[in-house]
């Protein structure tokens, strides 16, 4: 029997790697199509400057990325946006799609938008892409319900780390804040198709820092006062940023002069003079990212004015991009403003005496993963994503103290996950009637320590209509409980239903254990 357990997930293994080198074939796509578009726009722009003439090419071409990429989420919805919050509710069983007609539209509707110039990402299409692949796989080979959604969930991990060519993120992400599961079953296949995503990239790209910053200084202990400041900072307007997000979509539910569908239009319209006048600022923001160590050498208050002008501009127009529903990301942008942020605090302190100008560079760094960590609310994954986006392990303790300070900021001003508000927002019919399919599935389920189940009796719980706890894995052990069996902080319970009520056991189990199950 155990035999027959392990052929089962080395197939399972298997079949992660498949879908991590199929994704990473995608991505790798996704992304070469983005490098030449944005070429490409960038080339139109430094036309116009010789000749007004070309904005009649560039309008012409926006309107249609506007039309083409707001035809495709007219078809399918759920192809706008980054998609991260449709892999949770996947995941949660509340939502249901079609794997194929989603992936096409995303690759080619991405590559337009995002190659534009607006201010968005690619990472989580590519965390969509992932997982449509993933999906795809796991019906390809007639996998169960719960092995589906590993695979679903590997192929997550895989598209992100295909994207910032960071196979440890990718994987920690999905565990961290999407799949909330940290069974050896799942982190091994995603970290397997998180690699085999990576090693196919590479292939492509080169083996290199996706933001490769040297910053050769260590920061000092007698300075880490700035840390406390910039994590508070950063706190504070990750709050905002998030606040401001979900603001402006109320905005522009009230736009009734364009169709849904065509709210694309209104971010290009206004990207046309920022693309001419500060080409460097546009697209996702790792040109900016990787131009910081020269703009920081130089110093002055304009400077900082310029920066701080610069983080305005970006976070402002971010939303304004995001909110449209056009395909994108926020992943970069993110650590973009993050980036904006620690250099304008770093030049504003030496402008002051308070800070050595060579200690800058380590802000900005620093700054992206507290950034990040306030809004996405995975600080682990922050700490992991900046250190290999930077190629450097010399700095995670200066990092670690700003993403707490950072995410603790946020947490107590009543921040929430941003995706997890996001898939809440989406998930409109999760209390609806299901029909019963008659097919099993399963729930693995974390009892954290602060859980209500603590030290409970399986008889003394109201469990869900129609579910059982098959078995509670505990130190290394499977127990098959009964009533007199005691829950513990560390369990792993595995409930067992019908297939079609898992978005409700979800739901139902959140509440019986009295704690965040969306990170």
């Amino acid at each position: 029997m155990k035999d027959e357990g392990n052929k089962t997930n080395i197939k399972l293994l298997l079949q992660a790697l498949v879908v991590g080198i199929f994704t990473g074939v995608v991505v790798g796509l996704f992304r070469f199509g983005i490098e030449k578009t944005s070429g490409f726009w960038l080339h139109l722009f430094q036309l116009a400057h010789s000749n007004p003439l070309w904005f009649i090419v560039i309008i012409i071409g926006f309107i249609a990325v506007a039309v083409i990429a707001g035809y495709f989420v007219k078809q399918y919805p759920h192809v706008g946006g980054s998609g991260i919050p449709e892999v949770k509710l996947q995941l949660q069983g509340k939502l249901s799609l079609q794997w194929f007609p989603i992936l096409w539209r995303k690759l080619i509707g991405g590559i337009l938008v995002i190659g534009t110039g607006l201010f968005l990402g690619p990472e989580g299409p590519s965390l969509q892409l992932g997982s449509t692949i993933g999906q795809g796989v796991g019906q390809g080979f007639k996998q169960n319900k719960l092995n589906s959604r590993i695979l679903l969930a590997t192929g997550a991990a895989s598209g992100l780390s295909a994207a910032f060519g960071a196979p440890l993120s990718g994987a920690l992400f999905v565990l961290e804040e999407v799949f909330h599961n940290f069974s050896p079953l799942v982190w091994m296949n995603a970290l397997a198709g998180a690699i085999a995503s990576n090693f196919v990239v590479s292939n492509i790209f080169g083996i290199r820092p996706a933001l490769g910053i040297l910053y050769n200084y260590s920061f000092p202990i007698v300075l880490y006062w700035h840390l406390i400041i910039l994590g508070i900072l950063l706190g504070v307007l990750g709050h905002l940023y998030k606040v401001g997000l979900f603001s402006l979509k109320k905005v522009y539910a009230k736009i009734t002069f364009l169709p849904r569908w065509l709210h694309g239009l209104i971010p290009l319209a206004i990207l046309i003079p920022i693309a001419y006048f500060w080409p460097l600022i546009t697209g996702p923001g790792n040109r900016l990212i990787l131009a910081m160590p020269h703009i920081i050498t130089k110093s002055g208050w304009g400077l900082v004015g310029m920066l701080a002008f610069f983080y305005v501009m970006r976070i402002v127009f971010s939303i304004v991009a995001y909110d449209s529903g056009l395909p994108s990301g926020i992943f970069l942008p993110i650590l973009t403003m993050g980036a904006l942020i620690g250099a304008t605090y770093g030049l504003f302190m030496v402008q002051l005496g308070l800070l050595p100008q060579r200690l800058v560079v380590n802000l900005v760094i620093f700054s992206m993963a507290g950034y990040f960590a306030a809004i996405i609310r995975a600080p682990f994954t922050a700490i992991i994503l900046i250190t290999e986006m930077v190629g450097s392990l010399l700095h995670l303790m200066p990092l670690a103290v700003v993403a707490f300070i950072a995410l603790l900021v946020d947490e107590l001003l009543g921040g929430k996950p941003i995706y997890g508000l996001l898939a809440v927002a989406m998930d409109k019919h999760s209390d609806r009637k299901v029909n019963y399919t008659g097919q099993a599935d399963q729930m693995v389920l974390p009892v954290y320590e602060s859980s209500r189940l603590v030290d409970k009796k399986v008889s003394e719980i109201k469990w869900p209509e129609d579910t059982r706890v098959s078995t509670i894995r505990r130190d290394g052990d499977e127990i098959i409980p009964n009533g007199q069996t005691f829950i513990r902080g560390g369990d792993m319970l595995i409930l067992e239903f019908d297939s079609s009520q898992r978005g409700a056991v979800y739901s139902k189990m959140k509440q019986l254990q009295g704690v965040e199950l969306d990170g």
